[in-house]
Order: C-alpha cells, then structure tokens, then sequence
C-alpha cells in the first residue's frame, strides 16, 4: 500500500507531501501519521522550518475524507498528536512552516494551510469552506479565518461554501504569493532556505508570542514580553545568538547563530 505521506529533509528542511490520490483528503489513520511527523519536526533540533503540499497538480489537500467517514471514521474521532493534520493544535510549534498549495485547497486542507506561517499558490489553486453543504462545521476555520480575513468575506465563506480563486485569496491576504506551478517547490524551498539562515531563537519568541497574544490584550502580551514570562523570549534574551546579533551588527559582518 502507497504511503499517503512522503517526507525529505535535506538541511534543515522537512517537505512533506501529502499524497493519498485521487483528492489528498485525510483520514483518521493519516491524520495520526501527519502529527507524529510533525510532533518530530518540532521536536527535532537539527531540523529549522518545514513545508507542507500535495502530490499532483490537481488538489493540495481536499480536507476530511468523507469516504472513510461514510464507513466509519467518526468526524470526532481520534486525530492524534496536533490534531487534525497534524498542525491546528500542536503546542509549542515554534518553528516556521511553510505551505506550497498546488491545487484545489478545500475544507480541512485549507485549515492545515492555515495553520502554517506562509502560503504560497499556484495560479489554479482555489480555496474554499464547502462543509456548510456535508451538514457539519469547519471548526478551525470558524475560530481561525474571520481573525485573518476581513469578517464579512470569512463569513460569506462559511455560510456559504463559496469558491476564491488565488487572485482573491492574495487579495484578501492569507495567500503570500502567486507562483507558476512549475516553479512552485522551488519557491517552497527558497523561502525555507531564506529561514534556515535566519535566527531560530528569535523564530521561536515571534511564533510565541504572536500564539499568546492572540487571546489576551497589548499590554498584557507586552508585559509578558518584559518580564521574560514567555519562555522562548527568556531563553533568546539570555542566549549566545542576542549576542552575536548585537556584535554582527556593531562589527558590519553577518550573523553567525549557533541557536543557543
């Protein structure tokens, strides 16, 4: 039987593909292998930034897999580590992840999509919400999109179900760039790079921070970040890379960051 998830690394880089023809949807069983690789990444001090896709040039992911539902995959079901995908509800996520939509982004693929840090898309990805029509509720999007969106745009989408094309979704925002399908990975990877060569303490304090804050108000996120209550922010302002920041830049060389 095909593996429906393919990994590479390759410095510092995870790709993960998933590939489950004819649609990318997710069930149960791949959904839990989704968030032990992911759980990993995290976990993984060798490993920087991830990217997530599909296979094929047809769907990125069409989200929950409604067959497997229809025989018993229970909607409520067990989801494994992070949740469904691996990626909506995996604490501590600090590390950038990078999602490449290569085709028809729909239902849950476009909340794992949402989960992650950058989007990019081919000129024929379309992203949608269509559970409203299956008679159940994109959970995540619900929470997640009229705080990314404009309210009434994420609302036509939920109650709806209606189709964007990728023009409308970088308009609205929450797609980064529009690239040609055949140069889409390599963008993917780009991208990774650029990040890999970034500072991975203070990655982790801007993950944090942007994570906590969402749910409380400006001063009492600044007053966290302050007081080192954030523990990634205490771990960077007691580290060997704020340091060689402030050198780098006093000394007009690039960076060395050692992540410690």
């Amino acid at each position: 039987m095909q593996d429906p998830i393919r990994t590479r690394c390759e410095d510092g880089i995870l790709e993960v593909i998933i590939d489950r023809p004819k649609a990318n949807a997710i069930d149960l069983a791949t959904s839990r292998k989704m968030g032990l690789i992911f759980r990993d990444f995290r976990d993984n001090p060798d490993l920087r930034v991830a990217i997530v896709t599909g296979a094929g040039e047809k769907f990125f992911s069409a989200g929950w897999d409604l067959k497997a539902a229809a025989n018993g995959d229970a909607v409520d079901g067990d989801y494994g580590v992070g949740g469904f995908g691996g990626l909506q509800e995996l604490r501590d996520l600090n590390k950038p992840v990078i999602c490449a939509v290569n085709g028809i982004c729909c239902g849950g693929g476009l909340e794992i999509a949402l989960s992650t840090d950058l989007i990019i898309a081919a000129p024929h990805a379309t992203f949608a919400l269509p559970e409203i029509r299956s008679g159940t509720v994109a959970d995540a999007a619900s929470i997640k999109l009229p705080k990314r969106i404009p309210y009434h745009v994420a609302m036509d989408m939920l109650l709806t179900g209606r189709w964007l094309n990728v023009e409308e979704a970088h308009r609205w925002g929450f797609v980064n760039e529009i690239v040609m399908a055949d140069k889409l990975m390599d963008r993917a990877w780009e991208l990774a790079r650029l990040l890999t060569s970034g500072p991975p303490l203070v990655y982790a304090a801007i993950k944090e921070i942007v994570r906590e804050a969402e749910g409380s108000t400006f001063q009492t996120a600044m007053n966290k970040i302050t007081k080192r209550q954030f523990a990634t922010v205490d771990v960077l302002y007691s580290s060997e890379d704020q340091l060689e920041g402030a050198r780098a830049f006093a000394e007009k060389r690039a960076p060395i960051w050692k992540g410690r």
